[in-house]
């Protein structure tokens, strides 16, 4: 009888959005979906949140009465105008947040302080606090900005984890405002992008979720299964490091290609499927990281689409879920009703809704 209800909440769970699940709509591409199609896409799977890279006025309006909740992008090329005029901000959230769906936040930015562009900096925290004071009274939309792991001056171990010192002078105040406004730290993590410089066969189980001796953080004592864990408890350890152990951690980011240029080790379907479908078990499970157990992170996979006109290697082009005809590329377990699929050799963490279903 127990069991019968674990499996019927279970199977309920994956019938709805879940809110810790989100996606990447990026539109370097020339042949993506139209709106009301993709939107039919979304609400037919179990992710609960979105993120844009900037505003997209025919897809929130196609998303209009939907559970799905939005993290807007504010292009990196707005910024200095959001920094200087308090009018300017008012006039950008005047026109782009949206009313008709749920804005859980904005991010001012995307990789801005890694961007090359050394002017960006100093106007990061003049845009956000603009663009803060522009919301309309009561809005519990959070502002923050996004960050690629490069921000890290070291993270393996991940108890070392510790932020770039030259980047102080502009993130610092950031992190502060995070703080005062209850906003969380946005980060873009790649197990991926670890596996292509260090390409043996266990790194590649440790980076997929798969079974492998584990990692043991000479200066914490606890023991790693996977780098996703590594990689999220590395940034929590420098937040903690410079006293901002209150401020949460959000996955704006993190994907696999599912193919790649001859010399890309690791761009398979096969790989691709194993990451993002082992990823959301995980997550599911909220088994939490071993610093922070117990919960799982907000997590936004990269991508719902190829993005056809990314330049670079192949790679670049092809971290999508699905195609622009809305075929899948690969399954994860993403379609309301659906458990994540057994993927080969898929990490042991304890009582995932996936396991549960499979012993049924």
């Amino acid at each position: 009888m127990i069991f019968g209800l674990l499996h019927g909440a279970f199977l309920f769970q994956f019938a709805t959005s879940q809110s810790f699940i989100g996606v990447n709509y990026g539109t370097l591409a020339d042949n993506l979906s139209p709106a009301a199609s993709t939107a039919s896409l979304l609400t037919s799977t179990s992710i609960g949140k979105l993120r844009l890279y900037e505003p997209q006025q025919d897809l929130v309006a196609a998303l209009a009465g939907s559970n799905i909740s939005i993290l807007l992008g504010v292009p990196n090329s707005d910024v200095p105008s959001l920094a200087a005029s308090p009018a300017a901000a008012a006039s950008w959230a005047a026109a782009n947040i949206p009313t008709m769906v749920s804005v859980s936040a904005i991010s001012v930015g995307n990789e801005l302080l890694n961007s090359g562009d050394p002017t960006l900096g100093p106007q990061l925290l003049p845009a956000m606090q603009n663009l803060l004071a522009a919301l309309p009274a009561g809005s519990t939309t959070k502002i923050s900005t996004v960050h690629s792991m490069a921000v890290l001056a070291a993270s393996d171990p991940p108890s070392s984890g510790a932020f770039h010192m030259d980047l102080a002078g502009s993130l610092d105040p950031v992190l502060d405002f995070l703080r005062q406004n209850g906003s969380p730290f946005m980060i873009n993590p790649y197990p991926y992008f670890a596996y292509a410089s260090d390409t043996r066969d266990e790194t590649l189980a440790f980076c997929l979720f798969q079974p492998n001796p584990g990692r043991v953080d000479a200066g914490s004592g606890l023991n790693y299964m996977n780098m996703f864990d590594a990689q999220l408890d590395a940034v929590r350890a420098a937040l903690d490091g410079k006293g901002y152990a209150g401020v949460d951690i959000v996955i704006a980011e993190t994907g696999w290609p599912y193919r790649g240029d001859a010399d890309e080790a690791g761009a398979t379907p096969d790989n691709a499927r194993a990451y993002n479908g082992n990823l959301v078990a995980h997550l599911r499970s909220q088994v939490g990281t071993p610093r922070t157990p117990g919960r799982s992170v907000d997590t936004y996979l990269f991508a719902l689409y190829d993005e056809d006109l990314k330049p670079g290697p192949v790679s670049e082009r092809s971290f999508g879920l699905y195609q622009a005809d809305l075929t899948a590329n690969y399954d994860i377990g993403l379609a309301k009703g659906s458990a994540s699929p057994s993927t080969s050799g898929q990490i042991g963490v304890t009582a995932t809704p996936a396991q549960v279903l499979a012993s049924a």
